[in-house]
């Protein structure tokens, strides 16, 4: 039977347990921050009580941590030191933690017998009720505990045993892991109380000893006794078992009770370590370098009433650096606690996993669930996009996505989207001259919606009536609507598409086309990096909530081929397709050309070019693609030398030509052949130093020759290929 007398004389009066229990630096009658919660001021102090003759605990912060020592374990073991039974345990886990040997009696003659030892030593003068001034013998008596002085010990190794072997193996623990984590069979142990008197223990078949040694000295594990721990050297606060042999980095690690578990687990796959026992403090500053080298750190402590206790304590004690927890589904009872036990009840490392997963899934039940809509299901594809905007057969621009359209200053971009959006608005399928594409026809009067940024009021009205002629409409119809958005701020603007789409959206059932012209001016810089994202973000978003094509219209930086700023680049990644509007050699002509196409390839789309039509009273194709590949004229056609007027794309007077492979000047083509034309840029269309051919993508043959199209300004295929 354990007395408190007992407890009370063989440890300080008590010190000696605050100090087991409390392992932060602190001294007697100082302030300091309390561990066993997140305390923000120090106000904590351990004194020596005169009336009682005992040490206490004065927290003036928090009185629920006030009391002597017994009352310090109660509260950490979830006890109540005013029931008779809780103080018995109580007295009980002092007395095993502690290693105090009141059950039984240490031997004095220095045999082998049964007793424990302590692994803190005697503090001279802490006893005593009437000793001295508390203000110094005190202090002064704690000094010592700062660095306290190694525990002699001596041990015996022996091989392990086919038993022992047994024993180890039934959790699935091999000797090599035993041999990696420096567990060995002992034969015998012998060290010194704290009264210094000499005593050990010897290994039986009955009750097998082993040593978990370590740089600070070694950990006795007797487990079929009834003093199972016994400390040797020096442990220090800062023990942890296992923190030599993780790797540099890795995914999972787990915080464990205690070193079998640690070797459990290594044993099954697992990065495991654990502290002196579930009841200590764990060091933020080794968990705060563990989080740099880890992905998931878990408690996986005990699951009887200690184990869970202790392991939501330390999460929430250490929830900054994102430690989770994992309770593992047992009973609690002393056979089926641990994960030991989990694995020894035949479950398998994939269904410690699989309740991971779950701990997982709790954990991002939110995030997962929204990420599960957004999952592809190859067997249930989606409902197919409709192409709103196509050039012959590619699709340029289509429900969902971003139609870029740019080019330099005065090239016609404006007038190129007015001619998209007089596609969408018109009342029935034709023939129209939309300058060289088609946009399908919006049969159900979804809401189309042009947002202009760059015009004044009365050039976008002169630019609305001209596309409502191409339209072949004399009104607008309801479900179209104009905006000049100059006259806001650009904090304004993007607020104000966002909350019409979403009004238009509902009033005319769904959103056909929206065309944005002058993107930039959504935002204050088109260099700014994160302005740039969000923006594109938001607009891509829009275009896949209502389903839409959102066609953008930004300027080429100035002097350059290259899409404006941060804002340009993203635009460029997001996009579907990207037009560019450029000026011809003869500049009452602007060129359409595809620089990126998703669903295609650049190449099939053709030449689009169109010009100012004054009989008309706005811009006109100049040539368009016929069937069979070939082209025919649009308009008319001035001069044949390419120096002056224009003529249909497709008929041009060759007046040089060069040699594919050289580039030297070669034969002369014939006038009015027709030429499929080369599609990049001014000059060759290059692959590795090759000339090649668009219409068949093969490359043009020694001694054949490409001829120069002065109407475009680009070297065309004619033979050879």
């Amino acid at each position: 039977m354990v007395r408190k007398e007992e407890v009370l004389a063989r440890t300080s009066n008590g010190l000696d347990v605050f100090r087991h229990y409390l392992p932060v630096k602190w001294r007697v009658g100082r302030n300091f921050l309390n561990p066993l919660y997140a305390d923000s001021k120090a106000s904590c102090n351990v004194y020596y009580d005169r009336r009682s003759g005992t040490y206490r605990m004065k927290d003036f912060g928090n009185g629920d941590y006030s009391g002597d020592c017994f009352f310090l374990v109660a509260k950490l073991k979830g006890l109540d030191c005013r029931n008779a039974a809780d103080f018995v345990e109580v007295l009980h886990t002092i007395d095993r933690e502690l290693c105090l040997g009141l059950d039984g009696d240490i031997p004095t003659d220095g045999t082998v017998g049964t007793g424990g030892c302590r692994r803190l030593r005697l503090v001279p003068g802490a006893r005593g009720g009437g000793a001295g001034e508390a203000g110094t013998d005190t202090e002064e008596a704690a000094a010592p505990f700062d660095r306290p002085e190694p525990k002699p010990y001596r041990t015996t190794e022996k091989p392990f045993t086919d038993a022992e072997l047994a024993y180890w193996g039934a959790s699935g623990i091999t000797v090599e892991v035993l041999r990696r984590y420096g567990t060995v069979s002992l034969a015998e142990y012998r060290g010194e109380t704290r009264e210094g008197k000499a005593f050990g223990f010897s290994s039986t078949p009955a009750e097998p000893m082993f040593g978990y040694r370590g740089k600070w000295g070694v950990k006795v594990y007797r487990p079929m006794s009834e003093v199972r721990f016994v400390y040797g050297g020096h442990t220090g606060d800062n023990y942890c078992f296992g923190l030599e042999q993780l790797p540099s980095k890795g995914d999972l690690l787990f915080l464990t009770g205690g070193e079998k578990d640690v070797l459990t687990l290594a044993a099954h796959g697992f990065h495991a370590i654990c502290f002196n026992s579930e009841t200590s403090v764990i060091p933020a500053k080794t968990v705060r370098k563990l989080v740099y080298r880890f992905k998931h750190i878990v408690l996986l402590y005990d699951t009887d009433k200690t184990g869970l206790e202790c392991s939501e304590k330390h999460r929430a004690q250490l929830a900054e650096y994102g430690v989770k927890r994992l309770v593992l589904p047992l009973s609690g009872t002393k056979a089926e606690k641990d994960v030991t036990d989990y694995f020894k009840a035949g479950h398998t490392r994939e269904e410690l996993m699989g309740l991971f997963l779950k701990l997982l899934d709790t954990l991002y039940g939110d995030t997962l669930a929204m990420l599960k809509s957004c999952e592809i299901d190859y067997d249930h594809p989606p409902e197919q996009a409709v192409a709103i905007v196509t050039a012959g057969d590619v699709p340029l621009g289509s429900e969902e996505n971003i139609l870029c359209i740019t080019g330099g200053e005065g090239t016609g971009k404006s007038n190129y989207t007015a001619a998209l959006v007089a596609g969408a608005i018109m009342e029935r399928e034709t023939d129209a001259d939309l300058l060289g594409v088609r946009v399908e026809p919006n049969r159900k009067g979804r809401a189309v919606l042009l947002y202009d940024t760059e015009q004044s009021e009365q050039q976008l009205h002169k630019n609305t009536g001209r596309l409502l002629r191409r339209a072949g409409r004399e009104r607008m119809p309801e479900y179209l609507h104009v905006y000049c958005l100059t006259g806001m701020s650009r904090s304004e603007r993007l607020t104000a598409i966002v909350q019409s789409m979403d009004r238009y959206h509902y009033l005319h059932g769904g959103i056909h086309l929206v065309v944005i012209d002058g993107v930039a001016d959504l935002i204050r810089c088109a260099n700014d990096e994160a302005e740039s994202v969000a923006l594109i973000d938001e607009i891509y978003r829009l275009a896949g909530i209502y389903r839409t094509c959102i066609a953008a219209v930004v300027h080429f930086v100035p002097n350059g081929l290259k899409l404006r700023g941060h804002l340009g680049s993203e635009l460029q990644r997001k996009s579907a397709a990207i037009l560019s509007i450029e000026k011809d050699e003869n500049p009452e002509v602007s060129v359409v050309k595809a620089l990126k196409v998703r669903d295609g390839s650049p190449l099939d789309i053709p030449l689009m070019q169109f010009r100012w039509d004054k009989q008309a009273g706005m811009p006109v194709v100049c040539g368009r693609e016929a069937e069979g590949g070939e082209r025919e004229a649009q308009g008319e056609g001035a001069g044949g030398d390419g120096t002056g007027g224009v003529r249909p794309a497709g008929e041009v007077r060759l007046h040089r030509t060069v040699r594919a492979d050289t580039g030297d000047a070669g034969s002369e083509g014939t006038d009015g052949e027709r030429l499929h034309p080369l599609y990049a840029g001014k000059g060759n269309h290059r692959k590795g130093g090759r000339l090649l051919c668009t219409r068949t993508g093969k490359s043009l043959r020694a001694g054949w020759s490409a001829s120069w199209n002065a109407s475009t300004g680009r070297r065309n295929c004619w033979k050879g290929c």
